[in-house]
């Protein structure tokens, strides 16, 4: 007997519905094909197992699998439930009538428990594209799905409920969500406030800017400073995700694995921060089995590395791509993903070695090679994509001990809001360019002509300040969010200045 049922391959951040051909006939032998990995072909000891304790017989008739279509590769064990399922359909012990209106997917263990699985959101939208009437996924990926619309989608915990339900012994129950009230409920919840941090006003204010305008930033100062603490507060003041942000945020998550369980969708921006000792791939993703890396898990959020010299060289290089497209396509011989990346690079350092260059009370014992080599770690290409560069100084003892609380979070974002609608404004013409950061050379003669007062300004001020030309394009970007942040439609002198002073490293003689 031959019978098909469907479940689904995740190739980058969507799926692909794989059908599932099991023919059963006389004989005793088993044959899976159709490009299975290592995983998907050890699903038969686990089959196995889980059917005989859970009181079923295996089929001893001749059996042969085909997973189509033959070209995609099936990795992972998530193929075991429809794999069973399919199984015993074929031998007759349960009815095939409504196999082909569901999409299932699980992992098996030997007891006959259903484990969870990655990428359930992908799956279950790729399901109701497809018009299946539900999809049967693991419990803890159950809440993950269910925030689909117009999907029924059942939470299993044992193969025992999937084989009673297709022979019409139990009914499943569909998992509900109420997608919107939750995520909206959920919104306001930060780990971190501005109104927690002591001092550092005009680091506030560089921090401001470059959330108003999705600018990239690094702080450079002394340790102990608040660059972490301060960076660890950025999400507060972004504005709020949207539903269809949140939705391309937590398939990428879905896909990695990284949810939680009994999750659904990710209602605040993701803010990550890799260890220095990471690889080049694991900060961009791809591997044997292609994941995604750290840039895509900050999709929509923040990517803070702190002790950006500590980095290797490769790894940093390659942000210049993602950057700048804000995506990145991994190719290999034998498979080609791509998985978005538009985060804010926020980055923190040391001036120099021992930390304490330009410090206003502790000698610095680093000579003047080593802080130049310390900052050379860092290349021109990549400094070239940070907008703004804020010195830091630490607190003073009577601002640390001040009980005077400061501007909270709240308040901030509130700026911060009203500066992104009139980017949103400006650009609703411009496809793929939603703030300021984005804008190219062409957007910048339209939205970011200072006038002839303000461009004497910047000459003086790129002269005297030994300003390098790259910093032309950024400083007008900068002044372009500063002006928004204050309402003006055009942008000014005061405006100009103010994006002067965020080009710290760019002046020549920084560590001179």
């Amino acid at each position: 007997m031959l019978v098909k049922l469907f479940g689904a391959a995740v190739q980058g951040i969507d799926a692909t519905i794989i059908t599932i051909e099991v023919n059963s006939s006389r004989g005793c032998m088993f044959y899976l094909v159709g490009l299975p990995d290592s995983a998907v072909k050890e699903s038969h000891q686990r089959i196995i197992s889980a059917l005989q304790v859970s009181g079923y017989k295996m089929p001893t008739s001749n059996i042969v699998i085909n997973m189509a279509p033959a070209d995609i590769r099936k990795e992972g064990s998530a193929y075991d439930l429809p794999l069973a399922v399919g199984m015993l359909a074929a031998s007759e012990t349960i009815s095939d009538e409504k196999l082909s209106r569901f999409l299932i997917m699980g992992e098996l263990s030997l007891d006959g428990s259903i484990q969870p699985m990655k990428g359930a959101l992908p799956i279950a939208i790729k399901a109701r594209e497809e018009s299946f009437e539900g999809l049967i996924v693991p419990a803890q990926n159950a809440r993950e799905a269910a925030v689909v619309n117009n999907l029924n989608v059942y939470g299993v915990t044992h193969i025992k409920e999937v084989i009673e339900f297709f022979s019409g012994k139990r009914e499943l129950s569909p998992t509900v969500v109420d997608t919107r009230t939750e995520f909206y409920n959920q919104q306001e919840i930060y780990e971190a406030d501005f109104a927690d941090v002591k001092g550092q006003e005009n680091v506030k204010r560089a921090l401001e800017v470059a959330s108003a305008g999705g600018h990239n930033a690094i702080m450079i100062g002394a340790p102990g400073s608040g660059k972490s603490m301060m960076a660890k507060c950025l999400p507060s003041i972004l504005p709020a995700l949207t539903l269809k942000e949140s939705l391309e945020t937590t398939k990428i998550h879905s896909v990695a694995g990284k949810l939680s369980k009994n999750s659904s969708l990710i209602s605040c921006r993701p803010f990550r921060a890799p260890h220095h000792t990471i690889s080049q791939v694991a900060l961009v993703g791809g591997g044997s089995t292609p994941q995604p890396g750290e840039i895509s898990l900050a999709h929509h959020g923040i990517l803070f590395l702190d002790e950006l010299p500590e980095f290797s060289r490769n790894a940093l290089e390659v942000l210049r791509q993602p950057l700048e497209d804000r995506k990145i396509s991994i190719s290999r011989i034998k498979w080609s993903v791509e998985y978005p990346a538009s985060f804010m690079l926020i980055a923190s350092m040391n001036p120099c070695p021992c930390g304490y260059y330009n410090h206003p009370t502790k000698a610095c014992v680093c000579n003047p090679g080593q802080v130049q080599k310390y900052l050379n770690r860092i290349s021109g290409p990549l400094l070239d994509r940070i907008d703004i560069q804020i010195e830091i100084v630490p607190v003073p003892f009577d601002k640390i001990s001040s009980s005077q609380a400061a501007e909270p979070s709240h308040v901030i974002r509130q700026r911060v809001k009203s500066a992104r609608k009139i980017q949103e404004d400006r650009f609703k013409e411009h496809p793929g360019v939603h703030c300021n950061a984005q804008m190219n050379s062409r957007l910048l003669a339209r939205y970011a002509r200072p006038d002839d007062k303000g461009l004497e300004l910047l000459k003086h001020a790129m002269h005297r300040l030994n300003l390098s030309a790259r910093a032309y394009d950024r400083i007008l970007k900068v002044a372009r969010t500063i002006a928004d942040l204050e309402g003006s439609p055009t942008i000014q002198s005061p405006h100009l200045a103010e994006a002067i002073g965020y080009r710290n490293l760019d002046r020549e003689n920084w560590a001179g």
